[in-house]
């Protein structure tokens, strides 16, 4: 049967025709500075880690994937993270770092894929690579490429080179060589400034529970390292916003009154978190935040941003969170994402596991990813398809009774190519 909200929250919250919870508007988004850089439109990805084919495939303003472990919704997740770090120059030290080398990078490994290569759409313009494992497992450029369009249809194609082992498009970004001005300048911009979310780690040794340098303030790190200098300057500077991010932790953790931030008396260029509970002015610090509050904080701080990035991506945001507080994420994702005149200004793309945070959500939004034959196929959800289920269930419990898919299933796989890696979802 469909959820019910909790019984002792009536003035904050309405019923979706779904049965979920959604928190009324009263939490709302600051209008941010002018876009200068886009979300993404569409996008092609070959022969990284499970995904062996993903053509053209459609990224709407929230697209939630859901699916199995092992489907393959991190190595989405992850192909953005890779191109964050190549786009920067440091796809060698990524490789070796973090990805396990190229070989590990590859469908299936380099035996059964020669190259590794991906195609995005973005606004009016667009990029393209295509890489080739070394024998000393690296990845070399075979090609790339910056696309400009008219009237949808590529209008210019000018080569950024090949043979090189980090990417041209940063170093060449101030050129002209025959490009509209300020071309491959907004194509680096847009690339650059997606940022993938990841707030797992939130042991009493994290970065985020440590002081931090005061002047670390100007953009919120992926793994919330820098959140108190971030909220201090967001206090000084966007006290709107500040607000909004107070007042939705204080929806999530009754007991948390407001954030005490100020420089460390000792160390005045150093910050550390540190909060207030209600009626009480004792300073307390950020190991004596639950790892649940903390992450949610930190996805708070990351979607109620003055300026949040155009593209933002998060890897089981769930993780550790009350059943109420996902409704209060849910809320904050939809709001986020919701299109503004017909256009995708702010765009948000979700893997989770959770069926209570899918419930917050339209079926639209939803991708199913599986695992067909060895490779991770994406599938977004038809909702003229489900129109009689939803009358009586919700997306979750829906999910849960495979009429979505993204269930465990087995799997013919062909042989595993020594080499050859997948990340599990």
């Amino acid at each position: 049967m469909p959820l019910r909200p909790p019984p002792d929250t009536p003035a904050l919250t309405n019923r979706t025709a779904q049965g979920s919870v959604k928190v009324k508007s009263s939490i709302r988004l600051e209008s941010g500075t002018p876009q200068v850089a886009d979300t993404i439109k569409k996008l092609t990805i070959e022969g990284f880690k499970s995904i062996r084919k993903l053509e053209d495939f459609p990224l709407r303003a929230l697209n939630v994937l859901i699916g199995a472990n092992g489907a393959g919704k991190s190595n989405f997740v992850g192909f953005f993270r890779l191109l964050r770090e190549m786009v920067e120059q440091r796809l060698q030290l990524a490789l070796a770092t973090t990805e396990g080398g190229a070989d590990a990078c590859l469908y299936l490994g380099p035996k059964v894929t020669r190259e590794f290569a991906a195609k995005l759409h973005f606004g009016e313009n667009g990029y393209e690579f295509s890489l080739l494992p070394t024998p000393d497992n690296r990845f070399v450029f075979a090609e790339e490429t910056a696309i400009f369009y008219r009237n949808g249809r590529p209008d210019l194609i000018p080569s950024l080179g090949s043979g090189h082992s980090e990417a041209n498009l940063k170093e060449w970004r101030g050129e002209h060589r025959g490009i509209p001005r300020g071309g491959l300048h907004h194509v680096y911009n847009s690339i650059s400034s997606w940022v993938v979310y990841h707030f797992h780690d939130t042991s009493l040794s994290a970065s985020v529970r440590r002081p931090r340098a005061l002047n670390d303030n100007e953009v919120f790190r992926p793994y919330a390292e820098n959140l108190a200098p971030f909220l201090f300057r967001i206090q000084q500077e966007h006290p709107a916003s500040y607000s909004r991010i107070r007042d939705v932790v204080r929806l999530a953790a009754p007991f948390f009154d407001d954030f005490n931030l100020r420089p460390i008396p000792a160390t005045p260029d150093m910050i550390q978190l540190e909060w207030r509970q209600r009626d009480s002015d004792y300073p307390f610090r950020a190991h004596q935040l639950s790892d649940g509050t903390l992450r949610f904080v930190c996805l708070a701080t990351a979607l109620l941003q003055p300026t949040p990035p155009p593209t933002v991506i998060f890897d089981e945001p769930e993780l550790g969170l009350h059943p109420y507080a996902l409704t209060l994420l849910g809320n904050l994702f939809n709001q986020v994402a919701e299109p503004s005149g017909g256009q995708i200004l702010k765009q948000v793309i979700i893997s989770t596991q959770s069926a209570l945070l899918l419930n917050e959500f339209a079926p639209e939004d939803v991708i199913v990813v599986e695992r067909t034959n060895g490779e991770s196929t994406f599938r977004r959800v038809d909702s003229t398809h489900l129109s009689e289920w939803l009358e009586e269930y919700t997306l979750g419990e829906l999910w849960q009774k495979n009429v979505l898919g993204g269930r465990p299933q087995e799997d013919r796989n062909p042989d595993t190519v020594a080499g050859g890696g997948y990340l599990h979802s």
